[in-house]
């Protein structure tokens, strides 16, 4: 036996995954070179390097080399990610570039269009797309009881979220659970008679849950948390979106134009999610019609209300029902619900929706079963 096979021989008695892991890159390799075939002509490479390697150059080259995605190749790189033709290294790099340069509006819009081509959903309508992707750690989640308070009056909203990659945070899915609101496991329960419905994004796009939950990993967000406010996967007419950090609001605003939405609404929510925090004037930007535009919703109190010792299912019930007063809770559902109806197909003006919003809240089935909507 030569020395080679005789460290080969060792090598696998040791490391018996290592047969199966070389396998695994030969194949991936494989398929490099099959894809490099089709896409040299418009992402030139190097000799012999990953079909996927210039999209991460583009993106590392330094501060004088690097750039930002075109639309295409943003749109080519995601379509890669999702169909499983990235290694893990490559995933994590390019993920960490595009945080650290912060992503284009053109970079999301190709992100979602790789996305949204892979969908394979039913012809359902929805008035409102509502994305939740944050989690609450400061106030419960009352933006959901704007939802329920929108779809009992007959505005039919698809809401999809992500839960558990950040901890000490109460995600959508648990409250909707909690009040037995309707919850997708797959498209066939998104039907037509539903008013409200929360789909996890694992249900129609493992890949991107998958991504989402490498936070813990890798220490940071993705872009993946950007794009999948974006996804409206059922092409509703209005996109709401909540961001956490300022500076990403204009970029969003000008993702969901160009992926021409008729209308998208953009606001620092309180938490990251679409909720109006109305303790503090509401910037929000949106997209009608191709335009591009802002308004300023003034805040409803003086002085800042005192965050809650912890974060209560049980309270929002009670609130719902009428039980509890929360003069915070209620301002968050009236005003959040306020600025959605502004916006709503035949917009209202802010002190029309907002009297409308108040009229529904004092209004409110306080008995109906949530499961019922």
């Amino acid at each position: 036996m030569t020395a080679l096979s005789s460290l080969w021989h060792t090598m696998k008695s040791q490391f018996p995954g290592i047969k199966q892991n070389l396998w695994v890159e030969k194949n991936t390799l494989k398929q490099s070179t099959e894809l490099n075939t089709t896409s040299d002509r418009k992402f030139p490479k190097e000799r012999n390097e990953h079909a996927f390697a210039p999209f991460v150059r583009i993106l590392g080259k330094g501060k004088k080399g690097s750039r930002s995605l075109s639309r295409e190749e943003a749109r080519t790189a995601m379509g890669m990610i999702l169909d499983g033709q990235v290694l893990d290294l490559q995933l994590g790099a390019f993920l960490m570039l595009l945080r650290v340069k912060e992503e284009s509006p053109e970079e999301l819009a190709g992100f979602v269009e790789a996305a949204q081509a892979r969908f394979q959903t039913p012809n359902v309508e929805f008035d409102i797309d509502w994305s939740s992707y944050a989690g609450k750690k400061r106030h419960p989640p009352w933006f959901l009881l704007s939802a329920v308070l929108l779809a009992q009056n007959g505005i039919r909203i698809f809401m999809h979220g992500a839960e558990g990659h950040t901890q000490g945070r109460l995600y959508t899915r648990e409250v909707a659970q909690a009040f037995q609101l309707p919850i997708a496991q797959t498209w066939e329960d998104v039907t037509p008679d539903k008013r409200f419905i929360y789909m996890p994004l694992d249900v129609f796009s493992a890949r991107l849950h998958e991504i989402i939950q490498m936070r813990s990993i890798l220490g940071l967000r993705s872009p993946v948390h950007s794009m999948a406010r974006l996804l409206n996967p059922l092409n509703a007419p209005l996109v709401v979106q909540g961001i956490f950090h300022p500076p990403y609001s204009p970029i969003h605003q000008q993702s969901a134009a160009l992926l021409k939405y008729p209308q998208a609404l953009v606001i620092k929510g309180e938490g990251g999610e679409f909720e109006r925090n109305p303790d503090i004037d509401c910037q929000v930007r949106y997209v009608k019609n191709g335009e591009i535009k802002e308004e300023v919703w003034p805040k409803l109190f003086a002085r800042r209300h005192v965050k809650p010792e912890q974060l209560s299912i049980d309270h929002m019930r009670a609130v719902w029902e009428g039980h509890a007063e929360d003069e915070y809770a209620e301002a968050a559902i009236i005003s959040t619900t306020a600025v959605v109806l502004s916006h709503h197909r035949d917009a209202l003006q802010t002190d029309e929706a907002s009297a409308l919003a108040k009229s529904w809240w004092q209004k409110r089935d306080r008995e109906i079963a949530l499961s019922s909507i």
